[in-house]
């Protein structure tokens, strides 16, 4: 009679127990795999990576030899013949010493399997190997299911993608490093379930230690919708950041989304600290009450410049200037005016420019531009003729913004060709 397939899926905590228990009760690894339908090799290595070990007793047997009788030496753990004495449960099954009739008296080192502890230390792992990746755990096994089965049958992964455009919204290289990093491990794809390993340019990220992750509660998007929808009238702005080059320099967007006007500021590195020393910069040109009037509310990404929200919403004398919310991850689409509006910031500076020798001045000169391009969801007006009507032209100059004349506004490179080099292949 055929068995039937194993459960490839995720283990759970029951499932855990279960495993527990069959330490606890003697039974073998290939008796607790048959009752969670999971392979024997599987129980062998979840027990063996999880197991908790408890040094034995040296107390007047600081070492112990099983040639020790025979050999007649005193035994030290150094000797080249020195060898500890097996033991059946602890080494081949079940693989640990819960409940063992010998467990008080024994001498050897005994390992005790906890299901709660084995669990825990499983999802710190699986959060850990999930660093930086796009996907959800759902999307996971959609996507793996997916590309098991075809990989089995000797399909490439651009073969694979392009009978399945449709259900698989990643790259081929994207595919790869999820393959090679071991994203799909649990569902049976490693890198030699690839039909080959081409020769392609790889990515060699900087390597970065890992640090605590920001905790954004009360601060979230749906904070955010919930704090406006108690605020309707309250003016909020949209926090961003525009680079070239991963080494810099970098330039902080921000949108005030009541009159669409966007000014920003040249950072020569990408840090909590550089980005909210212009927010104090800003209160101490504008004023403290102005400073709030204006941006009382600043919506931003998750981006390690931003996440260190105390620098952002505390003024330099420590007092409250504004409140910030942060969009959900990989949702750029949730702060869409100042992604809008960087569509005019890429006429003017293209991608592959370098920005070296931009200065502040011309910063300014160039979102002077920007702010007096008419907007048809002004009516036609002009981000800087809605902010001056609002607020005032001595606040629009205090920002360093001024008016363009229409027929002067520049959106193209020219504007700022005296700062920047174009690059080679353009």
């Amino acid at each position: 009679m055929r068995r039937p397939p194993y459960n490839n899926k995720h283990m759970t905590i029951d499932d855990r127990k279960i495993i527990q228990a069959g330490i606890e009760n003697g039974s073998s690894k290939a008796g607790i795999a048959s009752v969670i339908n999971k392979d024997p090799s599987t129980i062998a290595k979840e027990i063996r990576k999880h197991r908790i070990k408890k040094p034995r007793n040296t107390y007047n047997r600081p070492t112990i030899c099983v040639h020790a009788r025979e050999c007649g030496k005193k035994c030290i753990g150094s000797c080249e013949r020195y060898e500890e004495p097996k033991c059946t449960r602890r080494d081949i099954s079940p693989g640990a010493c819960n409940k063992c009739d010998k467990f008080s008296r024994c001498c050897l080192d005994r390992y005790i399997y906890n299901a709660e502890r084995a669990d825990e230390e499983y999802k710190e792992k699986l959060v850990e190997s999930r660093e930086g990746i796009g996907i959800t755990a759902k999307d996971m096994l959609r996507i793996g299911g997916i590309l098991a089965p075809l990989l089995k049958k000797g399909q490439s992964v651009h073969q694979i993608l392009a009978s399945h455009k449709d259900e698989i919204d990643l790259s081929e290289r994207t595919i790869y490093h999820y393959i090679e990093t071991g994203v799909f491990i649990t569902l049976g794809i490693d890198c030699f379930s690839l039909k080959e390993q081409v020769n392609r340019k790889r990515y060699r990220g900087k390597h970065k230690p890992r640090k605590e992750r920001a905790d954004y509660s009360g601060r979230t998007y749906s904070d955010f919708l919930n704090f406006l929808s108690k605020n309707p009238d309250t003016p909020y702005a949209e926090m961003d950041t525009v680079m070239n080059a991963l080494e810099g320099p970098y330039i902080q967007t921000i949108i005030h989304n009541q009159t669409k006007l966007m000014i920003g500021f040249m950072h020569r590195e990408k840090t909590s600290r550089s980005m909210s020393e212009k927010l104090d910069m800003l209160q101490n040109t504008l004023g403290k009450q102005l400073f709030s009037t204006l941006f009382p509310v600043i919506l931003a990404d998750r981006g390690p410049e931003f996440e260190k929200y105390s620098m952002f919403e505390s003024g330099p004398d420590g007092s409250t200037r504004c409140r910030m919310f942060y969009c959900d991850p990989m949702q750029a689409s949730q702060k869409p005016h100042v992604e809008n509006n960087h569509n005019y910031i890429r006429d003017i500076i293209p991608n592959k420019y370098q920005l070296d020798r931009m200065s502040q001045e011309d910063l300014d000169v160039m979102f002077s531009h920007i702010n007096s391009t008419p907007r048809k969801s002004l009516a036609d007006r002009t981000p800087y003729e809605m902010f001056v009507f609002l607020y005032g032209r001595e606040t629009a100059d205090i920002l360093n913004v001024s008016c363009i004349e229409k027929d002067k506004v520049t959106l193209k490179p020219c504007l700022l060709g005296h700062v920047y080099k174009r690059p080679d292949n353009l």
